[in-house]
């Protein structure tokens, strides 16, 4: 499964491969990061449908990940990515703004990895 890792803090990266490192080493995951709405775009765009599953946060410069959300949604349908929401504001509005733009997921941070591997069924 190719996850695409979208958020504008770019320690991210070691945070997923460290807590993905046994994953990642047996082949059951691979992780792409990008660091802006952007960026996840492009990335879309060169590597049309690897990505199944796309973890974003909503609050970059730029673009927002709610506005990724809906590039994403109106975009990718053949087969559509899964697309989970992560934001450190778990508020309604946040929320049901996402939902109504097609999330599948809204997760709160800090994450909780233990939960993220169990809707991935990587547990």
């Amino acid at each position: 499964m190719k996850i695409l890792v979208v958020d504008d803090e770019k320690d991210i990266q070691m945070l997923f491969e460290q807590r993905f490192r046994k994953e990642l080493r047996n082949g059951l995951i691979q992780l792409a990061f990008a660091f802006s709405g952007e960026d996840a775009l492009n990335y879309l765009s060169q590597h049309h449908h690897e990505a199944v599953l796309i973890l974003s946060d909503i609050n970059m410069p730029g673009m927002s990940g709610l506005d990724l959300l809906s590039h994403i949604k109106k975009r990718y349908e053949n087969p559509p990515p899964i697309v989970m929401m992560i934001t450190a504001y778990g508020d309604a509005e946040n929320y049901n703004k996402a939902m109504e733009l097609g999330a599948d997921d809204f997760l709160t941070k800090p994450l909780d990895f233990n939960i993220l591997k169990e809707k991935l069924k990587l547990n």
